[in-house]
């Protein structure tokens, strides 16, 4: 009996040996990336190149002479950096620069806000027709700016706010039907328990939007707002319609006067155009580098579930 129990453990004793042993699992290898391929790469750098050689052809008309701009040197010969300089002292760039900044981010952050809140609603509740609605919302992007334009422009008119900045960014207010389909594919993404752990936790409605889905859709959020700034600093029809005096004109608006002056119809100083064109420019490039991490993370995350 004693050498059946001791033959018992050592069987129990091996068996267990083998249960750990099974346990223990080896780090899988992590893949290396394959390198990329040179065709690829090449075929991203010449693609590249054709986007970028329209503003290269700009910035290098900028720096060129008045006789010159039209000439085919690819590169000026003197450099006319004067031209800056000059379109600084015959129009208010700066004021107008302002304006758009100020204009691009109230709209920025007005449409971020409603648009958030609009979608969050539409991807936490459920309640019956709540697809009908959300097609409905969608149907609207089926209408033609022109279809509403004038009557936007009576009610704005009705109200006292044409010729202000107000028409330029308040109607972002209300929300966007684009901006709210792409935040609602976002919040979808976000686990629901979160949003109900909250709740349990004592939060309402607000609080779960503001403090849970907010933070955590930070990438989407980014994306919205780089898209409707870069729709308002590239905007001419609204501060066309709406603005009269040159204080209150933005860039677009603004780049229109020098054309108007400067142009075809003008005394042809094409040269001052392509400098206030270079200077509307560059501050999209810059923003767009700086946020290039987010707007790239938010893109590619949006609508993922």
């Amino acid at each position: 009996m004693a050498v059946q129990r001791q033959g018992l453990d050592r069987s129990i004793g091996m068996g267990a040996s083998k249960a750990g042993e099974a346990t223990v699992t080896m780090p899988s290898p992590r893949k290396e990336k394959k390198p990329t391929s040179p065709w690829v790469a090449a075929a991203l750098v010449g693609v590249s190149v054709l986007f970028l050689i329209p503003f290269l052809w700009l910035l290098a008309a900028s720096l060129k002479t008045r006789s010159e701009v039209f000439g085919p040197e690819v590169i000026p010969h003197p450099f006319a950096w004067n031209n800056y300089s000059q379109v600084w002292r015959i129009a208010p760039v700066l004021r107008w620069f302002f304006n758009s900044v100020l204009v691009g981010a109230l709209a920025a952050g007005s449409v971020v806000i409603s648009s958030a809140l609009v979608a969050f609603g539409f991807a936490y509740f459920r309640f019956r027709g709540r697809g009908v609605l959300f097609g409905l919302v969608l149907a609207t992007m089926m209408l033609p700016g022109a279809v509403t334009m004038i009557p936007t422009f009576l009610i704005w008119d009705y109200l006292g706010w044409t010729n202000t900045q107000v028409p330029l960014w308040a109607h972002n207010l209300f929300g966007s039907a684009f901006y709210t389909f792409m935040l609602r594919q976002f919040f979808l993404t976000i686990p629901r328990d979160l949003f109900e752990a909250a709740r349990v936790d004592g939060a309402n409605y607000l609080q779960v939007w503001w403090r849970i889905a907010m933070p955590l859709s930070k990438p989407a959020l980014i994306v919205v707002a780089l898209f409707e700034f870069k729709a308002s600093w590239t905007d001419l029809l609204r501060p066309l319609i709406y603005l009269s005096e040159e204080a209150q004109f933005t860039l677009p608006l603004g780049l229109k006067t020098l054309l108007d002056q400067f142009g075809a119809h003008g005394i042809q100083a094409w040269e001052l155009v392509m400098a206030a064109s270079v200077i509307s420019t560059i501050p999209m490039l810059v923003l767009f580098f700086v946020a290039q991490r987010h707007f790239v993370e938010g893109i590619s995350t949006t609508g993922i579930k």
